[in-house]
């Protein structure tokens, strides 16, 4: 049994789940405690507690602890990847390179917690100075999804610790073992008791206490943009001082395809955004806009690309596209290739559910391409969040810029093109917070800040230097000496 972790000890839930592997639904991975509404309030204030004596560290204290943390995921990365693929499905080289990215992650904010800066400033009044501050923002709610159950968690858990905050931490229920892993990692760390917390369970049963507790200053959530607008419903909807909050709600992503585009690159851009995760990814590209004169020979190297798609069980040799998480999103991903034929698109490749792989029952589904359809398609609207991938044909470039932007999300997108007249219109028109340039919407380096627009994101950006945004409050203080 795994429990959670609260206040510096490990506690049995009010029951517990079992973790099944979606390569092979016969396989379970442990039991896994769900904390009770009363273990969630205890955790708030345990962090209560802990965070004024975290804050009271030198930043050397934390970036040392970080840093341990780091240095323990790159040791162990071959044993979580294996774990990784084992509970989310995720094919084993894309698993061990969420373990890097984590581990990466820990890395970059055990220096960032040493480079805590501010400013001194002359003021208008004589003799005056002004001095501006970051400080901790105070106990951090963060509840996380489940399609990178290490790499968000950690973008996540790593600054708070970092500027000096105390964390209750909510995994999505589908994959405690990652975040129990990363959980019995940190609590090894030398962190103040109570400074982190592991509170594993259902949303619908904890979400109240961590998104409501007066003891919690701020909220930072990865999810489904419905949940994320209850989550800032609820943050701005407390009796008495509201909660700082940050979203990050999905996407549906556009890849254009220029008439000049390089089709191998294209082809290896689409294929890699579309379909690796098992297109489980916000920032997968899910919408392939393609100009007329390009459109049949991309399309026909998509085709072909696609019969080298090795769909597996995730810890296999040779599988490229893992199982869809479970059988809920599985019937998802199915209703909406349903969808897409009913309302007159073409299925040109997959889209058929795989009951066994090799004797193993799993939730294994072909990757799945449409052609012939148009941006008001229901698939060409909504986030599917599988591997399906639509082909919409246009005329020319500025014709690809208005339906790439024909969406309420604003995450990722992308332009495949060999000129920089071209690039540098689509970096600037694009009405996303991340835009690749003949490379994958998916894949964003550790460093550097990650967040989009419009119905996509909500509050500071993520990672690298500008998750200081979010995880401190700024403090402005007038010397008269």
């Amino acid at each position: 049994m795994h429990h959670n972790f609260i206040a510096g000890e490990w506690l049995a839930g009010a029951d517990a789940a079992a973790n099944i592997n979606p390569s092979d639904t016969r396989d379970i991975v442990g039991q896994y405690a769900r904390a009770s509404q009363a273990q969630a309030r205890t955790a708030v204030a345990a962090a209560a507690a802990a965070q004024p004596r975290w804050a009271a560290l030198t930043p050397m204290q934390r970036s040392e602890a970080l840093d341990h943390i780091g240095s323990e995921l790159l040791a162990r990365q071959g044993e979580l990847a294996d774990l990784l693929a084992r509970e989310e499905g995720k094919a084993l080289p894309d698993a061990a390179g969420e373990v890097l990215r984590a581990a990466h992650i820990f890395k970059f904010f055990a220096g960032e917690a040493l480079r805590v800066g501010g400013e001194l400033l002359g003021s208008t009044r004589a003799n005056m100075t002004v001095e501006i501050s970051r400080e901790p923002v105070g106990v951090v709610t963060i509840i996380t999804p489940w399609n990178f159950p290490l790499a968000i968690p950690a973008w996540k858990i790593a600054p708070a610790l970092a500027y000096g905050n105390a964390v209750v931490f909510k995994p999505a229920e589908l994959v405690p073992g990652c975040a129990w892993a990363l959980a019995e990692i940190i609590s090894r760390a030398g962190l103040p008791t109570g400074t982190f917390n592991l509170v594993m369970g259902r949303g619908r049963e904890l979400g109240g206490v961590l998104l409501e507790d007066p003891g919690v200053q701020a909220i930072t959530f990865t999810g489904s943009e419905s949940t994320g607008r209850k989550v800032a419903q609820s943050a701005v909807g407390r009796p008495g001082a509201m909660a700082k909050f940050q979203l990050e709600m999905g996407g549906k992503n556009p890849l254009v395809v220029l008439d000049d585009a390089d089709i191998e690159q294209a082809v290896a851009c689409a294929i890699n955004g579309a379909f690796y995760s098992t297109g489980q990814r916000c920032t997968a590209s899910s919408r392939l806009i393609v100009t007329d004169a390009i459109h049949d020979r991309f399309v026909a190297g998509m085709v072909d690309a696609m019969k080298n798609l090795v769909v597996g069980d995730a810890r296999a040799p040779g599988t490229v596209i893992g199982p869809v998480v479970d059988q809920s999103q599985l019937e998802q991903d199915l209703r909406y290739i349903g969808l897409g034929t009913q309302e007159g698109a073409k299925l040109a490749s997959g889209g058929n559910a795989m009951e066994q792989w090799n004797g193993q029952p799993g939730f294994y589904l072909q990757p799945a391409l449409f052609t012939e359809t148009t941006p008001a398609m229901t698939i060409n609207r909504e986030e599917i969040f599988g591997p399906v991938a639509s082909v919409i044909r246009v005329k020319d470039a500025d014709e690809a810029l208005k339906v790439a932007n024909d969406t309420p999300f604003g995450l990722s997108a992308g332009v495949v093109t060999q000129s920089l007249k071209n690039a540098a219109r689509f970096k600037r028109e694009l009405q996303a917070g991340m835009v690749m340039v003949n490379a994958p919407t998916a894949g964003v380096d550790p460093h550097v800040p990650f967040g989009g627009r419009k119905g996509s994101s909500h509050g500071p950006r993520e990672q690298g230097r500008y998750a200081a945004e979010f995880f401190t409050t700024v403090k402005t203080a007038y010397v008269n000496p």
